[in-house]
């Protein structure tokens, strides 16, 4: 079997037709020709001998030298050296593939820089976005803690006012009783009298104590609370304060006072 290629003619094993008994490259062969039914290859060393081999048909040695003659053409264009002008389109060529393939790059590189900035500014408006309402809750939760610490006070100051007076109609009703016992009537009936007026008189002076003294234990819870709720409120403000560092100017207003918070 004989397979012609770019790179020579090569003679196959009717069982082997991957692996060649023989090769003539293309660089090693002087002379191809046929007569008849006999085709002749003449190696270019001269010490080599000459390979002959017979077809059954004519057409089939023509179409072979046609072959070979195509290929070894093809062989030696690809071996010849370019013309300068052959070489400077070549050059010219390769210089606007190059040119083409750094447009591309730079076109690529120019689209993952506008992706990634994209990217980023989602990232920085969402996170903003959550920031901003973050900053909203920890604003009414300082407003929250603002009036329960303001509703606190003044319910403490209430009862410390209402302790005070309880205090005051205690010490009113042990002199009234004490000046009842001066004044005490010698009858039975007076004395009755006078007697009941002085248990009525100790009752509302005991209740009167108990009272004031349960105000006061009120008051003591009030002030307890009213310093939980004013630290509640510190711990709103230091949260609003962090979170406003990270975003933009929260105003503050209470009482007439209007406090900014400025991040760099």
């Amino acid at each position: 079997l004989l397979g012609v290629d770019a790179q020579g003619l090569h003679i196959y094993s009717p069982n082997s037709k991957l692996n060649p008994k023989k090769s003539f490259p293309w660089s090693g062969i002087r002379n191809i020709s046929y007569s008849e039914k006999e085709f002749t290859i003449k190696p270019l060393e001269k010490k080599n001998d000459v390979f002959k081999f017979y077809s059954s048909q004519l057409r089939v040695n023509k179409l072979i030298l046609q072959l070979c003659i195509g290929n070894h053409d093809l062989f030696m264009r690809r071996r010849k050296v370019d013309t300068i002008e052959v070489q400077q389109m070549k050059a010219q060529a390769k210089e606007e593939k190059a040119r083409k393939k750094m447009e591309r790059q730079i076109l690529a590189r120019e689209k993952q820089m506008r992706e990634d900035a994209e990217r980023a500014k989602e990232e920085m408006e969402r996170r903003l976005f959550q920031l901003q309402d973050e900053a909203r809750l920890a604003n009414e939760a300082l407003l929250r803690s603002e009036e329960t610490a303001d509703l606190l006070a003044e319910k403490a100051q209430i009862a410390e006012e209402e302790a005070k007076l309880l205090a005051h109609k205690a010490a009113d009703a042990e002199q009234e009783r004490q000046r009842l016992e001066v004044t005490a009537m010698k009858t039975k009936e007076e004395k009755r009298l006078m007697e009941q007026k002085m248990r009525e008189a100790e009752q509302l002076a005991v209740k009167l104590v108990e009272q004031s003294e349960r105000r006061l234990k009120e008051a003591d819870h009030l002030k307890q609370d009213l310093t939980e709720a004013k630290d509640a409120e510190r711990r709103a403000k230091q949260k609003l304060l962090e979170i406003t560092k990270t975003t933009y100017p929260v105003l503050l207003s209470r009482g007439g006072c209007h406090v900014a918070f400025y991040v760099d």
